[in-house]
């Protein structure tokens, strides 16, 4: 059962990936910048959007390196011009909030659904795609180049930490991997928290 739920978790990360990206696009092109729609990524269609070593081969390392503890995907990036934003300045940051907002609506939908299912296998596997999408949400919002919430913390960051930016932006993976093994506790309460009122409190992992 433990190896059905591991794979099933990993089965949706990718859509949950891949909704993430979509909307990224989405948002962009609402905003004024159609690059997205003009390379063939505004789609749901997983080919245009799975990437060989975030959507498969990085999930899969960090399952072994961690022994299943923690593992994470992500989709191929969706490109979007910055310069071709109606608002310079917010317009990355709604750009970049946009994919986490949809991991948290999907989680908040299904979160819905399991207080209408009775005790069961169904109800657990939900609670999986609830928590699949919190862990999207939430962990892209760490202020960690290039996660999305590097591009919040770049918008509210003042000129005068210019250099703070270009030492994250420089040191960027070293950052991100060290964060994965020894900083990831620092966020799981935050999961759990939302996982928890996503559910209603009735969420079953």
């Amino acid at each position: 059962m433990e190896f059905i739920i591991s794979f099933f978790f990993f089965l949706v990360l990718i859509p949950s990936a891949i909704v993430h990206e979509y909307m990224h696009g989405w948002v962009a092109d609402y905003l004024g910048d159609p690059t997205a729609r003009y390379a063939g990524r505004l789609t749901l269609n997983p080919l245009a959007h799975i990437d060989p070593v975030g959507t498969i081969l990085m999930p899969l390392f960090l399952m072994l390196m961690t022994g299943g503890r923690f593992f994470f995907a992500y989709a191929k990036p969706v490109p979007y011009n910055p310069y071709n934003l109606k608002d310079a300045r917010w317009g990355p940051v709604w750009v970049a909030i946009a994919g986490p907002l949809s991991n948290f609506f999907l989680a908040a939908v299904f979160g819905v659904m399991i207080q209408f299912l009775p005790a069961g296998n169904m109800g657990v596997f939900f609670s999986i795609i609830v928590y699949a999408n919190v862990l999207l949400g939430v962990f892209n919002l760490v202020p960690i180049p290039p996660l999305d919430g590097s591009k919040v913390l770049f918008a509210v960051m003042p000129p005068t930490w210019a250099h703070i930016r270009v030492m994250l932006e420089k040191y960027s993976m070293v950052i991100f991997f060290v964060f994965i093994f020894f900083g990831f506790k620092l966020i799981m309460p935050i999961m759990f928290t939302l996982f928890s009122l996503f559910t209603w409190g009735h969420g079953m992992l």
